[in-house]
């Protein structure tokens, strides 16, 4: 008989210890040029615009990869995410939506994630998943995976077609590309973080920087110009 109260009382503490673990859903809305961000995302193939109705801009393709994702609160860890790599895909909407195994007993404020893939992985070469090659998101064994892919049209740009393309990558000293961000978040609200990609873009601005391929000095430049560009909903004014 104790045997038997033993193991109820154990199968009643797992019970009660999965009862206590949520699904938090962490979605990555990319938005466009924007005074309040809101949270329609960005429409691949559809025009948006700039203050001047002449600079129209057409997203033919934007992703970016997510990975190292932490929960904190009062500057201490509280979670993080095992083998944490994911692909952001404004062309899959599923992919756009992160489901995290999240203990719902604990609180937090803060939401830290790196935009790109750590040196040590790229060292590590070619990979399943997410970081399956097939998905287009990796360059080669030296230059490693591209972080963030962003192409489309601007008759700002002086090139074939009016076309930009920004694959953004490498993860060699001193130009390691890869970009810590920490945004406010609450588990008592929807965690979203935005991309303002308007914002991007007028950082870049267009009309003299079109088109950048490679890693390098230039990559790490626009690299920490697009970490500027992530917000939560609590930064949003």
């Amino acid at each position: 008989m104790r045997i038997v109260s033993f193991l109820l009382l154990l199968i009643s503490s797992l019970l009660a210890s999965a009862q206590k673990d949520t699904t938090l859903q962490l979605r990555f809305v990319s938005v466009y040029n924007k005074p309040q961000i809101s949270t329609e995302p960005i429409q691949l193939q559809d025009s948006s615009f700039f203050s001047n109705d002449k600079d129209s801009i057409e997203i033919r393709s934007l992703k970016f990869y997510i990975s190292g994702i932490e929960l904190y609160n009062n500057r201490i860890l509280v979670w993080k995410e095992p083998n944490s790599y994911h692909l952001v895909d404004a062309a899959n909407e599923k992919t756009c939506s992160l489901p995290l195994a999240f203990s719902n007993q604990k609180d937090f404020d803060i939401l830290s994630f790196n935009l790109g893939i750590d040196s040590a992985t790229n060292v590590m070469g070619v990979q399943g998943g997410d970081l399956d090659p097939m998905r287009g998101m990796y360059w080669t064994w030296q230059s490693g995976y591209i972080n963030f892919k962003l192409e489309g049209t601007s008759p700002l740009c002086n090139t074939r077609h009016h076309a930009f393309e920004f694959h953004i990558g490498g993860y060699h000293y001193p130009y390691n590309t890869l970009q810590r961000i920490q945004l406010s978040a609450s588990k008592d609200i929807n965690t979203v973080a935005y991309l303002d990609i308007g914002k991007f873009l007028r950082l870049l601005n267009l009309a003299q920087t079109n088109q950048l391929m490679t890693p390098g000095k230039d990559a790490l430049r626009v690299a920490e110009q697009l970490a500027k560009c992530f917000h939560s909903q609590y930064d949003i004014k």
